[in-house]
């Protein structure tokens, strides 16, 4: 049991770090911290309550079950991180947000300070690494103690159910698929973990034994119910920003076979290199590295071989942005070539401008990439020589 805990709160943890991630010097904005604590919180909670952990923090403080009041605290703490964030998510006006932010804590604060109390008033002197719910279910001061830490987590979680329902019905796109997996996994931590839960604990005070519900089914389902919340609230913030790494990872690609024709002009430095770049920064660097090498390639531009180019793009039917950016190809090309072979600039310069220069983004640089992979049919180069295929 302790390994499938220690699992979720691995899982819970990496989330935590990744969306944490930010630029360096970006400031801190509260839905973010809130968001990181809530999941930091589920994580030390499956930490605090896997039994190799219970039985540590019992023998590290020479208190029998001192675990138990220490993980009921954690799930409160969570509970409130919960209320706080849904705060945060929602919005409005400032003053608003922070009075109902303090209202949480000092329910929570007082709801933990309440059950240390009934914690050193009860005897529990037996350890009680997997069932300490159950077992003390009939103790006095214990028995309360676990019923009140079940209902205050039971407040946050059915009221943030309540919320998540209104809220999809008033969002789209991504805010709702986010909303509906945090519904799910609420509804799940209610359905699996808080039900099973108060049915063992009444199973005790009528004389029966349900410990398995308490024992072997609600931690599983607590952690699957955690992982889909904190899914829940990563996925708006997070996917946006896959998916922008995604698309630089197919612009970094397509930008081949530009690169390789133009490198050996290129004198931008060389970035750091490593399998922890991420595609943006890959494209960045390549992107900022092309246009070096087209400004050092310029003093080749040959209007002659671009004019023909675009007569020839022209006649095939291109459009006439196409024809341009296939002009453009040639010329480029043209120019490569006699750079590589060492010949000497033009006498006098083009000062034409490519497209891809006169636009922001890979765009340009990519539709400039495409069109020497496949340049149109018969386009002349200079000296009147026929090129069909790149080279």
């Amino acid at each position: 049991m302790s390994l499938v805990v220690y699992l979720a709160a691995g899982l819970l943890g990496l989330a935590a770090i990744v969306l944490c991630r930010r630029p360096p010097r970006a400031g801190w904005d509260p839905l973010t911290v809130s968001t990181c604590v809530s999941i930091l919180l589920a994580s030390l909670v499956f930490v605090c309550s896997a039994p190799l952990t219970l039985a540590a923090v019992n023998r590290l403080t020479g208190i029998p079950n001192f675990g138990a009041p220490l993980t009921y605290g954690m799930i409160s703490a969570y509970s409130c991180s919960l209320l706080i964030l849904l705060v945060h998510w929602r919005g409005g006006p400032r003053r608003q947000v922070r009075r109902m932010v303090l209202r949480s804590v000092a329910a929570y604060v007082a709801l933990i300070a309440v059950i240390v109390v009934l914690f050193l008033l009860g005897d529990a002197r037996t350890e009680r690494l997997n069932d300490l719910d159950t077992y003390y279910a009939n103790t006095p001061y214990l028995c309360e103690m676990i019923l009140l830490y079940l209902i205050g987590h039971s407040a946050a979680t059915l009221a943030m159910c309540t919320l998540c329902v209104k809220w999809s019905r008033e969002v789209t796109g991504l805010l709702r698929a986010g909303l509906r997996l945090i519904l799910a996994g609420s509804a799940l931590d209610v359905a699996g973990f808080q039900l099973t839960k108060y049915t063992a604990v009444v199973a005790r005070w009528s004389g029966h034994d349900l410990d398995v519900l308490s024992t072997q089914v609600a931690p599983p389902l607590a952690s699957l119910a955690a992982l889909l919340c904190s899914a829940g609230f990563a996925l708006p913030r997070l996917l946006p920003s896959v998916l922008a790494q995604v698309r630089s990872l197919d612009d970094y690609r397509s930008l081949a076979p530009l690169w390789t024709r133009v490198r050996f002009v290129s004198t931008a430095p060389k970035p750091p290199s490593g399998w922890w770049q991420l595609p943006r920064a890959r494209l960045h660097w390549r992107e900022v590295s092309i246009h070096d090498a087209l400004l050092g390639l310029a003093p080749y531009f040959d209007d002659e071989v671009r004019e023909r180019a675009l007569a020839a793009a022209r006649r095939a039917g291109r459009t006439g942005h196409e024809a341009r950016i296939a002009a453009e190809a040639a010329m480029l090309a043209d120019a490569a070539r006699r750079a590589a072979a060492r010949e000497e600039p033009l006498p006098t310069p083009s000062g034409y401008r490519l497209h891809a220069t006169e636009v922001s983004g890979t765009g340009g640089l990519v539709e400039l990439a495409q069109a020497l992979v496949r340049p149109p049919a018969g386009t002349p180069v200079r000296g009147g020589a026929v090129r069909t295929s790149p080279g």
